[in-house]
Formats: structure tokens, sequence, C-alpha cells
């Protein structure tokens, strides 16, 4: 399979991690009551930040320019949202739309680095690279502290559904297999975060 051709289901995976993000971009600047514009960049940088940062270090063809699905999607987002209340999509069922957009994107930043070439543990760097930094930015943006910034479970998540797809894809395993086990799997940490409310023990020693 050419590198530039990546199966259907991480296509499909692609475009919901992406619709994901980008609402969850989109509600942010309805909390802080931005104008549209502000709320169409929002999430346009949130759905596409990640995996631009990735196709940029791995030497892809940034992938949004390329997809005519991409931009309208995140536009089509951003007028959703302007047109209905944001109470709407406050609440948990964002927080766990995110997280499945988390796991999603993750698989696919891993798998798309391994088909260019890339080493397996920085494929994984590469997964976690295009599940967070989208909303790195769009916090950085927002002058909120960022998700890299906070004890919960959330780039953890991120890791470990990158980790486990690049080793069963180093194992040979069945592609579909080991995209759904990877990603159920990082849905499933970053849901027990959500649910539980764990976060990774921060450093005390002084």
């Amino acid at each position: 399979m050419p590198v530039t051709e990546l199966p259907a289901l991480l296509g499909i995976m692609d475009l919901v991690g992406i619709a994901i993000f980008a609402l969850c971009g989109a509600v942010l600047a309805a909390r802080l009551q931005q104008t549209f514009v502000t709320m169409a960049f929002f999430a346009l940088v949130t759905g596409v930040g990640g995996g631009s940062v990735r196709d940029l270090l791995i030497g892809a063809p940034v992938f949004w320019i390329h997809d005519p699905w991409v931009a309208p999607v995140c536009m089509g987002i951003a007028i959703l949202v302007w047109f209905t209340p944001h109470r709407l999509w406050d609440g948990a069922l964002l927080e766990w739309a995110d997280a499945a957009g988390l796991a999603a994107y993750a698989v696919l930043g891993t798998a798309k680095a391994l088909e260019y070439g890339v080493a397996p543990v920085t494929a994984a760097l590469m997964g976690v690279i295009t599940g967070c930094v989208g909303g790195i930015i769009r916090d950085i943006l927002a002058g909120r502290p960022s998700i890299v910034m906070r004890p919960e479970l959330y780039v953890t998540a991120a890791a470990l559904s990158a980790i486990l797809c690049a080793v069963g894809t180093v194992l040979d395993g069945t592609n579909w297999l080991v995209w759904g086990l990877s990603a159920a799997a990082g849905f499933a940490l970053r849901g027990a975060a959500i649910h539980w409310g764990l976060a990774i023990p921060a450093y005390r020693h002084r």
C-alpha cells in the first residue's frame, strides 16, 4: 500500500477525530463568548493542529490541505455550535466524545508515521502529538492551562493507544484489530480518568 493511501478505516477515524476536536475548540470559544471568526479558527486549529505538526515532522504532505473534507467539517462544526446554546455541548458528553477522538487520533498518527517508515518509538510519539497538540494550541490561544500542565490522565491515554498500535504493528498483528484494540484501550483509560478522577502524582520533592 502506498504511504499516501491509508486504509478506509483510518480515514473514517481521522474525520471522526477531527470533528470531535473541532467541536471541543468551538465550544470553548462559545464559553468565552467569542466571535464566529474566533470560533471557526478554534475549531480548525483544534481539529487539525496535531495532525499538521505530525505531518511536518515526518515529511508528509499536510493532510488537511489535500483533503477536500477536513476544512468543511471543521467549518460545519463551528456553524453548528454558533447556532446552538453551548450548554447543549457542556458536561460529560463532550468529555467522553473528546476521549474517543483522542484515542482514535493517537492510533491514526502512529499508523501514519509507521507507514512513512518512522521507527516504532518515534511513531508512537507522533501518535501522542497527533492526539494532543491541537488541544495544546487551543488552550494556549485561550489563555488557560494546557492539557500537558494538568495531572489528569489525558496525554497518558494517548500514549497508551499509540504504544499499543506501534507494538501491534511491529508484531504483524491484523491492522483493523490492532487499531481497534489500541483505540479501545486509550479510550478506556481516559474514561476511567473521567469517571474516577484518576491523575498522575505530581513531583513533591524540594
